[in-house]
């Protein structure tokens, strides 16, 4: 499927709980219908997995789901999405995953049964092939207990197929800590492309055999890889922003070969793709800092169908166990914003533009998610001829809406910062025309040790 127009091509038409192109689970949770529903993320403490711990591994999962579970009946939640992202172990030996997966299908299954609480389960396999280097993208046992392990979690409950995907990421790294934005773009758009292309042809074919749905992926190593270094001063806010808006590029070759969402939480780039595709968004914001600080708390959730928390460890806390707490606080959050939603088109509007507005002027990453930029960026992706240049023209939107909102008073951009405006538009400026002439002149500048081209079609 190709993009070339956006589904969501008004401000007004761009925010949270409603989606042009609703997905239906099989219990009936309609995601993207009207209402906003949690999205539970949880993880293991401190605890190995192998052979010998899987049993205080599968006491923990059950412990885990069942006090969740009990607390969102008891909150009278409308709906819940659990996600499990397995851990390598649990990838590299996908029957560990499996058992996993059918014990928190079981507890949701129970839920409904007893409860009536609809849910449905998301299962994350995450990508092991980083753990061979360079990479083979292809071939090889990573690659092949990889889909073993998509295949066994749409065999034993669950229902949403996701990955946080890492094709390119052996030259994004090193794009990233050189400031290097016409390497960045080859990462993201020539490297991942191939990549999410041939990933996600596979994933959506396993989906499709076991009847279950495909639901996205995240430039979670990429962009917000960014967005963390950011935070720590190693990397300006500027330019972690204008990988936001090209990180879409990536992230949306999950969709033109068959996803249909929910997209994953983690991608902060997603309300980007819920522009284009009119398919419904996961989000975090405030509610992830258990797993990382971000300038994105409440802009986050402006835009996203799914709130989730990230992911959390089974740890105590003083009102109970980590994820049970933050399922409470999921919760409410979307109670506010299903109340504003029962209000009407005015209702949801003002709460979406307080969200907005009270973040976008603080940090460049979250100026570049306010819902004009989005459209504009957006519009600047689907209208180019190819991955390349949808990459060049999302970077060259989103330094100018930075410009512009700085210049407007509308966005704060350290002053020591704001050469990188004028240095990143340089950068793209000078990059060629034609996509194959970019990988020539990029082959000649990147570590081509750090990766196989032949795994990326090159």
């Amino acid at each position: 499927m190709a993009f070339t127009s956006l589904a969501l091509d008004q401000t007004a038409d761009l925010g949270f709980g409603v989606a042009a192109l609703p997905v239906t689970t099989r219990r009936g949770l309609v995601i993207g219908g009207g209402c906003v529903y949690p999205e539970l993320n949880f993880t293991l403490g401190d605890v190995a997995v192998d052979e010998a711990t899987m049993p205080e591994v599968r006491r923990q999962y059950r412990q885990m789901i069942d006090d969740a579970l009990r607390r969102a009946v008891a909150l009278e939640v409308p709906g819940l999405v659990v996600e499990f992202e397995t851990l390598p172990p649990m990838t590299q030996t996908p029957r560990w995953g499996n058992e996993i997966t059918a014990i928190l299908a079981e507890a949701l299954e129970q839920a409904h049964a007893r409860h009536g609480l609809v849910s449905a389960l998301r299962v994350t396999p995450n990508d092991t092939r980083e753990f061979e280097r360079p990479a083979r993208m292809r071939h090889g046992p990573m690659w092949e207990a990889m889909l073993e392990a998509f295949d066994g979690a749409a065999a034993n409950g669950g229902e949403l197929l996701s990955i946080e995907s890492v094709g390119g990421k052996e030259v994004h790294d090193d794009a990233l800590m050189a400031g290097d934005l016409p390497a960045a773009i080859f990462a993201l758009c020539i490297l991942g492309v191939r990549d999410m292309r041939f990933l996600w042809t596979e994933v959506s074919q396993v989906a499709a055999s076991r009847g279950v749905i495909a639901a996205g992926d995240t430039a979670c190593g990429f962009a917000n890889t960014a967005m963390v270094l950011a935070e720590q001063g190693l990397v300006p806010r500027s330019f972690a922003a204008v990988i936001r808006a090209v990180s879409a590029v990536r992230s949306l070759v999950a969709y033109e070969c068959g996803a249909v969402g929910p997209g994953k939480d983690c991608g902060y780039e997603n309300a980007f793709l819920k522009a284009i595709t009119g398919m419904p968004m996961a989000g975090e914001g405030k509610t992830a800092a258990c797993a990382h600080a971000s300038p994105l708390g409440n802009i986050a959730a402006a835009t996203c169908d799914l709130w989730s928390n990230e992911s959390v460890q089974n740890v105590k806390l003083l009102g109970g166990m980590a994820p049970t707490c933050c399922l409470e606080q999921l919760i409410y959050d979307c109670r506010l914003m299903n109340r504003a939603l029962q209000a009407g088109p005015q209702g949801a509007a003002m709460l979406r533009d307080w969200l907005v507005e009270s973040d976008s002027g603080l940090d460049p990453q979250a100026y570049i998610l306010c819902p004009d930029n989005i459209i504009a960026i957006s519009k600047a992706i689907a209208a180019a001829p190819d991955h390349y240049r949808a990459g060049v023209a999302a970077a060259t939107e989103a330094i100018a809406q930075l410009r512009r909102g700085h210049e407007a008073g509308a966005v704060s951009i350290p002053e020591r910062e704001q050469p990188w405006l004028d240095r990143m538009a340089r950068s793209v400026e000078s990059l060629p025309q034609d996509e194959q002439t970019f990988v020539v002149r990029m082959m000649e500048e990147v570590d081509t040790t750090r990766f196989l081209p032949a795994e990326y079609g090159l």
